[in-house]
């Protein structure tokens, strides 16, 4: 018998000084049973760095043609795909072609570091791809924070990522290793 998903009650506030964005979004956040604790914090990380009225978690980990969030125009053009981890070259540059804006969330340590090193000259024809990267250590730390009902604040000012909760403090530093091109 498979195993149901855990439900995860949200109440993220988000503070973000680069984009001028502060709003609180309470989310109902399915935990897929494969689905780490660590992932779900870079999961709830990565919509925070994203927030947006319109900005939603999909199916993510139990579909492979969606992405973990998405966020889509009034008339449901794809604006934005973000994927956490290391998705496939395939899965790149469809979700490429697909979007608008592609981000990506990679994390895991040594194992992201290859994953990046096979992926990143086959990526640079990719305008709309950004690639981000988490440290070990920053999402160990997130995933600590993680409990069935929590409310989280995070603070963005000058790059810098600040994630609080009830279970403490965390500061996340992402290494940027492919930015969106500059549109004219």
């Amino acid at each position: 018998m498979a195993q149901n998903a855990t439900i995860y009650k949200v109440e993220l506030s988000v503070s973000d000084m680069d984009r001028h964005y502060y709003e609180t979004h309470k989310l109902t956040v399915a935990k897929h049973p494969s689905e780490t604790d660590e992932r779900l914090m870079v999961r709830l990380l990565a919509f925070a760095l994203n927030a947006h009225e319109q900005l939603e978690m999909t199916k993510g980990i139990s579909t492979d043609d969606e992405p973990d969030i998405w966020q889509k125009s009034l008339s449901n053009e794809l604006e934005l795909w973000v994927s956490l981890g290391q998705p496939s070259e395939k899965l790149v540059r469809q979700s490429c072609g697909k979007a608008r804006k592609v981000a990506i969330y990679s994390y895991g340590g040594r194992t992201a570091e290859m994953w990046w090193d096979k992926l990143k000259n086959s990526t640079s024809r990719f305008d709309n791809l950004q690639v981000m990267n988490l440290s070990e250590k920053d999402t160990g730390e997130l995933s600590k924070l993680a409990n069935r009902s929590m409310k989280l604040q995070v603070n963005i000012q000058d790059g810098e990522v600040m994630v609080s909760g009830d279970e403490g403090m965390v500061y996340v530093t992402l290494v940027e290793w492919k930015s969106v091109a500059s549109r004219r």
